[in-house]
C-alpha cells in the first residue's frame, strides 16, 4: 500500500511540473505585463514614470522568480500554484487600461494590481509557514 504523499509525489515530479510550469507562467506574464505597461504609458511625457510603474509592475514577477529558490520546500507548491492563478489575473487586468485612449488615466489599475499580487502571495507563503508548522531559523552568530 502506498502512502498518500508517494501516490501525489513520487520522486518530486509534481513539484517540479508545477515549478516548470509556473516559472513559464511567471516569464510570460511578467514580459506581457510589462510591455502593456510600457504601451498604456506611450503617450506620457515622463519617461522616468513610465519606467518606475514598470518596475513595479514587475515586481511581484520577480519576487515570485526569487522566492522560489530561496524559499523552504513547503511554501514553494502553493508559491507555484497562486503564481499560476496571479499571473493570468493580472494580464486580463492590464489589457482593458492599455487600450484606452490617451488621457483617460489607466494608472490606478497599474498601481494597485501589482499590490493586490503582493499581498495575495505574502498571505500564501505566510499561511503555508503556519500551516506547516515549521519556525524559521534565527542565527544568533549573524
Amino acid at each position: 500500500m502506498t502512502s498518500r504523499s508517494s501516490a501525489v509525489q513520487p520522486d518530486g515530479s509534481l513539484l517540479r511540473s508545477l515549478r516548470a510550469g509556473a516559472l513559464i507562467a511567471v516569464v510570460a506574464g511578467a514580459v506581457g505585463s510589462v510591455g502593456l505597461t510600457l504601451y498604456a504609458g506611450r503617450h506620457n511625457d515622463s519617461r522616468l514614470l513610465v519606467a518606475l510603474f514598470a518596475i513595479w509592475v514587475l515586481s511581484p514577477f520577480i519576487a515570485v522568480v526569487v522566492a522560489s529558490r530561496r524559499w523552504w520546500a513547503f511554501a514553494r507548491g502553493p508559491l507555484y500554484g497562486v503564481s499560476l492563478i496571479l499571473t493570468p489575473c493580472s494580464l486580463a487586468m492590464y489589457v482593458h487600461p492599455a487600450w484606452r485612449p490617451p488621457g483617460s488615466g489607466p494608472a490606478f489599475v497599474f498601481l494597485v494590481v501589482p499590490l493586490a499580487s503582493w499581498l495575495v502571495l505574502t498571505m500564501v507563503v505566510v499561511t503555508a509557514t503556519l500551516v506547516s508548522g515549521v519556525r524559521p531559523r534565527h542565527d544568533a552568530g549573524a
